[in-house]
């Protein structure tokens, strides 16, 4: 066990009813429930505070989960990377994002000089923690999101271990349609986004998701009018099913990477329903914000769904021995309309204040031991960490040996060499409640070293929202051009905010700069607003973090991803219109029904236009073809972007 001490060691094997002379443990079956952009304040237990406005309580209505930690573990210093594709990219090979991916790059994007990293996500050689649990006899499987790389069929779901995958490959998706509109994401992909990203592999198929709902034609015509047509729903039952027809006398590995709660906001109005009528029913006020309602009404989706796969779990009579774990994959986006709130921690999504690395985490279910259920750890863990500490738990090596294998060729032709696993075995600590990870590396701009941390140069977001937020007086400041605005506005992989001046940029995203470094000591002050950089009993902290995040970035992993491909979109096509796979993948897909010559010349017409498109992106440049679009993504993100219901408008704080 790297990094374990002796009593990790003890209070590990204690933990999973390990005896000298005794049959190894069972090992535990594992339901990691993945949430996308959940805000620090939108989970119930972080209400339960008696300062907290019995406002607040009745908007944030998450039972299921609230009971779920009573009876398991909540995780205080749970962190990620501050954005999703590198906290997904983290989780699935057991490295901090800085060591296998730092950036959201397109799913279109391809460097065909590395083979190995030259694309988005994962590197094709890094071996994920399902592959590392199937050696260990688990079945894999996943529902969801995966963002963390497509351009080939090892980047994928099916090429990082998991016997079956329904789900989307990118940042996110249209819950009814499974399209790609620019709510979505921000983003103008090379392919115009023409294409559905639903897609799903098992034993018998991979290719786009063809099923009996998502093809019917209520979906098709009118999906948002039914249910069922919510992608949500087809997760979730996806995920009973798995759960349903797992034979026990295996251990099962279940990775639900729900869409919720990232935009686009949408939920069947039977949900904005119930949650009015139990804030009503609690005697309080009606949500006032277009947003701050939907946010609420996603969050209820979402509890309710968890409760349903728990119950399934204990009906199949696996709860005793099963360990659920919960994490957020990054903090929540309090930029329009993300509408997340991280009150009262500082800042959200693309920033390293705590609002938006420490992240809702939390673990349950009969594993956890008796005497540790309704406790709090309070030791650092990175979402990292549960690499190592599943491969702990089920009895296997974490180290990553085809990563090794690989730079022996990488080395050879001179390309960027894989770093190994970081991933730290933390059963053991969150048993005896110590801090196994004393030095944790946020981003390139950040380090912690429990309890202090320090920040260096700019950071979006530098604000702390109020109890209730979004609210009208954030409408208000967003509509006089203010902020709070999306950062990362991107066409053909671009940044379109490149030509934006720097003052207006800041002004729009809330951006203060540290310079050399900002110091807080988060224990003492969680919500960092001490700055202690320039204080005389704290400089020789702040020299030791300052010089520490140097030599640390001195080993950062950020190989050239690449340019976006027309090829790409010419496999889109092929694929009867679904993103997927587009390199080395000729053989691997199932064959699709024949195309109707009609068809046949859609697609060829849509094959020609993409190409026209492609061409021109290679004859004027990136750059120039994005900014010729900005206009249009500033009326499409404009006044409309959220509504204020009150009639009394509330503060920002």
């Amino acid at each position: 066990m790297p990094g374990a001490s002796a009593f990790a060691k003890v209070a590990l094997l204690a933990a999973v009813g390990f005896r000298e002379g005794v049959a190894a443990p069972q090992k535990p079956h594992v339901l990691f429930i993945l949430a996308d952009d959940y805000g620090w304040a939108n989970m119930g237990v972080h209400r339960r505070g008696e300062g907290t406005s019995k406002q607040a309580k009745l908007e944030t209505h998450t039972p299921n989960m609230d009971a779920l930690i009573d009876e398991g573990i909540l995780l205080d210093r749970h962190y990620t990377y501050k954005i999703c594709s590198p906290s997904r990219s983290s989780l699935q090979s057991g490295r901090l994002a800085l060591h296998v991916n730092s950036v959201n790059t397109g799913v279109t994007v391809v460097n065909a000089s590395d083979p190995v990293s030259g694309a988005a996500g994962i590197p094709r050689n890094m071996t994920g923690i399902a592959q590392k649990l199937k050696s260990a006899g688990y079945k894999t499987h996943m529902v969801g999101k995966w963002d963390a790389g497509m351009a080939t069929p090892e980047h994928t779901p099916w090429g990082k271990g998991y016997d079956s995958w329904v789900g989307y490959f990118q940042h996110a998706n249209d819950y009814w349609s499974k399209g790609m509109p620019i709510q979505a994401t921000g983003e103008i992909d090379n392919c115009l986004n023409s294409f559905v990203d639903l897609f799903m592999h098992n034993e018998t198929f991979r290719g786009g998701v063809r099923d009996g709902i998502s093809m019917s034609p209520e979906c098709l015509k009118d999906p948002s009018s039914f249910a069922a047509c919510y992608e949500e729903e087809l997760f979730k039952a996806r995920a009973l099913e798995v759960i349903r027809d797992h034979d026990v006398t295996s251990p099962l590995f279940l990775f639900y990477a729900f869409h919720l709660m990232h935009t686009p906001l949408q939920v069947h109005d039977s949900y904005l329903q119930k949650i009015d009528e139990l804030v009503g029913e609690g005697g309080g006020e009606k949500i006032s914000t277009q947003n701050r309602r939907l946010y609420s009404a996603m969050a209820l989706y979402m509890d309710e769904a968890i409760g349903e796969v728990v119950n399934a779990i204990k009906a199949k009579g696996m709860w005793d021995n099963t360990l659920v774990v919960f994490s957020s994959d990054n903090g929540g986006p309090v930029y329009e309309p993300g509408s997340a709130n991280n009150h009262p921690l500082k800042g959200g999504k693309y920033s390293d204040w705590e609002g938006g690395v420490r992240v809702n985490a939390w673990v349950s279910g009969g594993f956890v031991p008796k005497a540790k259920r309704g406790s709090t750890y309070f030791g650092v863990m990175s979402i990292a960490d549960w690499y190592g500490t599943f491969c702990e738990l089920a009895g296997v090596d974490a180290t990553d040996h085809a990563s090794a294998k690989a730079n022996e060729w990488l080395k050879e032709k001179h390309l960027p060499l894989l770093p190994p696993v970081d991933s730290m075995p933390m059963w053991g600590f969150m048993m005896n409640g110590t801090n196994g990870r004393p030095t944790l590396h946020l981003s390139a701009q950040a380090v912690l070293q429990y309890p202090y941390k320090l920040i260096v140069g700019k950071q979006g977001y530098s604000r702390w929202t109020g109890e209730l937020y979004p609210n009208c007086t954030t409408i208000d400041v967003f509509n006089a051009d203010q902020g709070p605005f999306f950062q990362e506005f991107k066409v053909f992989d671009h940044a379109l905010f490149g030509a934006v001046r720097e003052e207006s940029l800041d002004r729009i995203t809330w951006t203060d700069d540290c310079g050399a470094g900002c110091l807080f000591n988060v224990e003492k002050d969680p919500t960092e607003h001490v700055d202690l950089a320039r204080d005389l009993a704290h400089q020789d902290i702040f020299k030791r973090l300052a010089a520490e995040l140097k030599t640390l970035n001195e080993g950062n992993f950020d190989p050239p991803r690449g340019v976006t491909s027309a090829d790409a979109c010419m496999k889109c096509v092929d694929n009867g219109g679904y993103y997927g796979p587009f390199v080395d993948a000729a053989d691997w897909y199932t064959p699709l029904p024949p195309r109707t010559p009609g068809e046949h010349q859609k697609d060829e017409t849509l094959k020609k236009t993409l190409q026209v498109i492609n061409n021109k992106i290679l004859e004027e440049g990136i750059a120039k073809a994005a900014q010729a679009v900005l206009p249009l993504f500033r009326s499409a993100f404009g006044k409309t972007l959220d509504k204020c219901f009150a009639v009394n408008q509330e503060t920002v704080v």
